[in-house]
């Protein structure tokens, strides 16, 4: 005796729905997760442009022991303020010595600012032979006020950014890097061209 198989077609009900919404149902909120932590960490900068507005007031310590003000900055003319990283990243340190005399050639002060302890910071920049002072944001409530933090995924300190702060206390100009050094005449023509020196 033989036996047949038969066939049995499963009959779809009207409730049922095919499996691929249930894979949609699954992909569609994994994507706006991941699309969420994406923009979270992007690698764009912060927002918000404080340029044109009045530069908040600041009075932090050195690494050479000493109290810096923004008055005090600002008492021979235009100051560039620049928020790095700082320690971990040899090219922030760099940055300095790299445009500082051309700027002052155009009589801008720069102004060093980064967060962690003093000590540590002089160390470091003995390293690049900076032995100017570097202001010390350790609280970063200076580099927060600026619009600092925040910038290029760093949420707990600054990236690499430039805010021109010109003697009547208006920034100028704000300037956010990706990378984590700028050749001189490459930032001295950024600075021009936004300019228009």
């Amino acid at each position: 005796m033989t036996t047949t198989k038969t066939k049995h077609s499963k009959k779809r009900t009207s409730t049922e729905l095919p499996s691929w919404f249930a894979w949609l149902g699954l992909l569609i909120p994994a994507a706006l997760i991941f699309v969420v932590i994406v923009a979270g960490g992007s690698s764009d900068p912060a927002g918000s442009d404080p340029a044109g507005n009045a530069a908040p007031a600041f009075d932090l310590p050195t690494t050479t022991g000493t109290q810096v003000s923004l008055d005090s900055v600002l008492a021979d003319g235009d100051a560039l303020l620049y928020f790095s990283m700082g320690i971990g990243c040899d090219g922030c340190f760099a940055q300095i010595p790299e445009i500082e005399d051309a700027l002052e050639a155009q009589g801008i002060r720069l102004v060093s600012v980064m967060v962690q302890s003093p000590g540590q910071v002089a160390a470091e920049a003995a390293r690049f032979g900076i032995d100017g002072p570097i202001l010390i944001d350790a609280d970063r409530s200076v580099s927060a006020a600026y619009d600092m933090i925040g910038v290029y995924g760093h949420n707990d300190r600054p990236s690499h950014s430039f805010a021109l702060v010109s003697q009547d206390k208006t920034i100028k100009w704000v300037k956010h890097y990706a990378t984590m050094f700028v050749p001189v005449d490459d930032f001295l023509n950024d600075l021009s061209e936004d300019l228009s020196l």
